[in-house]
């Protein structure tokens, strides 16, 4: 199978698309041959550059907003054939657990669970009707590595997992594939970003973000974060029918951080 064209003649649809594994899977998606209905609250000079070539459609959506779920699917006139649910926050609770309130946890629940079943489930019905689709939804390795730093976020992308596993099982025989990608650290805004995690932990330790990058990065045996264009790859694969076989699997992408003794 040619890896370059192996999408020709799909349409994929994929949040929190402006930046950062959005943007990248936006750009791995189009260079496969796929249309893509990209969805983001904010547009970035990547995604222009990207619609400006014609095979990508910026929406600008607020997934905070139950009803901008359907109106994204929407855009993709009828048809999604793979879906990427990657949008998602993991802001650093460096006030421990009795620091979150009950509108943290709504919030980070909100954005990372309830968001991709809203899209998930308007994008469903058009897949169940095709005979086919591929729903890829972005982890994290914090959901069977939980973090008290992020606890909530680590509980919201545990459940993200659960719901995927779960539908799978509905779905399969119907033709749909829903799987999980599971990265560590990523050479992201999440993490790198000027209120990202790295930025926020620095602040509260007296240190600099630097060292936070250095210090998280010694406790990953390759030795760094992955790039957002790796995790992209693992994402076109399962959106593709290299994949055709695989549902109900997380692929983690964390250069060995998840210990195996």
């Amino acid at each position: 199978m040619d890896a370059n064209n192996e999408l020709q003649g799909r349409t994929a649809v994929v949040t929190g698309a402006s930046k950062g594994i959005g943007l990248a899977v936006v750009q791995a998606l189009a260079a496969a041959g796929a249309k893509v209905v990209a969805g983001s609250r904010t547009t970035s000079d990547g995604l222009d550059a990207l619609v400006d070539t014609g095979s990508v459609t910026w929406v600008a959506v607020d997934l905070g907003v139950p009803e901008d779920a359907a109106r994204l699917v929407a855009a993709a006139d009828g048809r999604v054939d793979i879906l990427v649910n990657n949008v998602g926050s993991a802001p650093a609770r460096t006030g421990g657990f009795l620091s979150v309130t009950d509108a943290d946890w709504a919030r980070t629940v909100d954005l990372n669970l309830l968001t991709a079943v809203r899209v998930t489930r308007a994008a469903l019905p058009l897949m169940l009707e095709a005979g086919r689709g591929s729903v890829v939804t972005v982890a994290s390795v914090n959901a069977t590595l939980p973090d008290p730093m992020v606890i909530d976020y680590s509980a919201g992308k545990a459940a993200l997992v659960a719901f995927s596993k779960a539908l799978s099982k509905e779905v399969a025989a119907k033709g749909v594939r829903v799987n999980t990608v599971s990265p560590g650290p990523v050479e992201t805004d999440l993490w790198l970003g000027g209120d990202g995690v790295a930025a926020t932990i620095s602040a509260n330790a007296g240190i600099r973000p630097e060292d936070v990058v250095s210090q998280a990065s010694a406790a990953i045996p390759t030795g760094r974060f992955s790039r957002p264009a790796e995790v992209a790859e693992m994402v076109l694969f399962l959106a593709g029918d290299r994949a055709a076989n695989v549902t109900g699997s997380d692929l983690t992408i964390d250069g060995g951080f998840i210990p195996t003794w």
